[in-house]
């Protein structure tokens, strides 16, 4: 499983990279903002709860092919078959994500501040998942789980999902709907939540224009 490990632990940082740290760079010198916004909410509150769980994910990702590197063991035994199927979905992931952001454009952020406005974006990957980013991140979250299946890596997909699912319905999606109004959602009508079809906002006659 060594090489399995290193294999996790590399393509997770590629992505930590290119995702984070190149996607920073990009947004500074094309706005002069880095687009992080940090957590939100009060302590213990859900949306508080969705950024320490996300930080959660992302050290537990780094921390599972260390933990397999140093002789954890992982669930089911050494299958190459399932390892390599891993690494195919991760990579699938990493290049979802980077095409994602790509399409945000100077809209990308990381975190919400409540009285930014920006720019609602309908455009690539977003006119059909209204949000791809985060099923990317899931996808990587997958396929690296897949590479080290010890617990470390599955608690960590667990913190992953539970954060994203705060984070859209608790505070990405009523902001995007006190910001954009009827806009908004005559957009979420038609684009899935997470895939194609699936989570789709149904209007009915509460549904107000800011």
């Amino acid at each position: 499983m060594t090489a399995w490990g290193w294999a996790a632990l590399a393509l997770y940082g590629f992505w930590l990279v290119t995702a984070f740290g190149v996607r920073t760079v990009i947004q500074l010198r094309r706005t002069g903002d880095s687009g992080f916004r940090g957590l939100s909410g009060t302590p213990g509150s859900a949306s508080w709860w969705a950024g320490v769980l996300f930080v959660v994910a992302l050290l537990g990702a780094a921390a599972a092919p260390i933990a397999t590197l140093v002789g954890l063991p992982v669930l089911g035994g050494d299958a190459p078959a399932v390892h390599g199927a891993g690494t195919a979905i991760a990579v699938v992931g990493v290049v979802g994500t980077l095409i994602a952001q790509r399409a945000m454009g100077a809209s990308w952020r990381v975190g919400v501040d409540q009285e930014e406005r920006t720019t609602l974006v309908s455009r690539g990957p977003f006119a059909r998942v209204r949000n791809p980013i985060f099923t990317a991140m899931a996808v990587t979250g997958l396929g690296l789980t897949l590479m080290v299946p010890n617990v470390l890596a599955i608690a960590s997909l667990a913190a992953l999902i539970i954060a994203v699912e705060l984070q859209v319905r608790v505070v990405e999606e009523p902001y995007l709907r006190a910001m954009h109004g009827s806009a908004y959602l005559d957009y979420a009508a038609g684009a899935g939540r997470f895939i194609p079809g699936a989570g789709r906002h149904r209007t009915n006659a509460t549904d107000a224009s800011p």
